[in-house]
Order: structure tokens, then sequence, then C-alpha cells
């Protein structure tokens, strides 16, 4: 069954595209500029997760963050950008999130939760990269 036709125009539409690009990418974009402004602030959340070199960590995090974003708004090469923000995240989850380590019931279930939304934008990204290098 198609969708109805004002659906299907607004699904058609290269604006609401851009759109849905932005909305998906507004965590990582969002966290490459706030890293940007407040580069000390990055560098002691690198070191907090025992992540060296810590200069070389926040500026590839700032290059993936922004640079994939832009690649899948932009819809030029979405996929590579899909790709690095979905490898990335699924790094960022594991070391971030390990719920399984975690003794608290509570605690636990609140860091299962956010590592599977964190698996859900992952998914969202594999999608992106399919739709938006499909309608490149």
């Amino acid at each position: 069954m198609s969708a109805p036709a004002p659906i299907a125009r607004l699904l058609g539409d290269s604006r609401f595209a851009i759109l849905a690009a932005m909305i998906l990418t507004l965590p990582y974009w969002t966290s490459g500029i706030a890293k940007l402004l407040d580069l000390s602030g990055a560098l002691g959340e690198a070191r907090h997760f025992g992540l060296e070199p810590t200069m070389l960590t926040v500026a590839a995090t700032i290059l993936i963050q922004i640079g994939g974003s832009l690649l899948i708004i932009l819809g030029r090469q979405a996929w590579l950008g899909a790709g690095a923000l979905g490898v990335f995240t699924a790094i960022a989850t594991l070391i971030a999130h390990p719920f399984w380590q975690i003794a608290d019931p509570i605690a636990r279930f609140h860091e299962r939760n956010t590592f599977l939304e964190h698996v859900g934008l992952i998914g969202g990204l594999m999608l992106a990269a399919i739709l938006r290098t499909r309608n490149s």
C-alpha cells in the first residue's frame, strides 16, 4: 500500500530529507561544535575515559562528528559519513556505557537503555546511508 499523496510528496521532498538528516545527526554535530568551543572540557572527557593521545582523540572525534554529519546532511558520500559515525558510535558506546559491568540494578537499567539508544542511532545511520545513497 502506497502512502497518501500528501505524505508521498513530503517523503519525496529533498528539503524533508535534509531536515531528517540534520535531526538524525544532531547529537553528533552539536557535540563536535561544543568540543570546539570547549577544547579543555573535551580533552578532560578523553582523559576521563583513558583515551590517549588525548589531543589526537579529540581532533579525530570532532572531525568525525562534524564531517560525518555534513556528509549525510549534504548527501555527498553519505555512506562514508554514516559509516564513520556508526563505527564511532559503536566504539564510544562500548567505552562509555558498559552496562554489563554495573552492579546496581537501577544504574544498570539506565546504562542499558542508553546503550540500546546508541545502537538505535547506528541503525538510523545505516538507513541514512542506504536512502541518501539511493537518492543521490
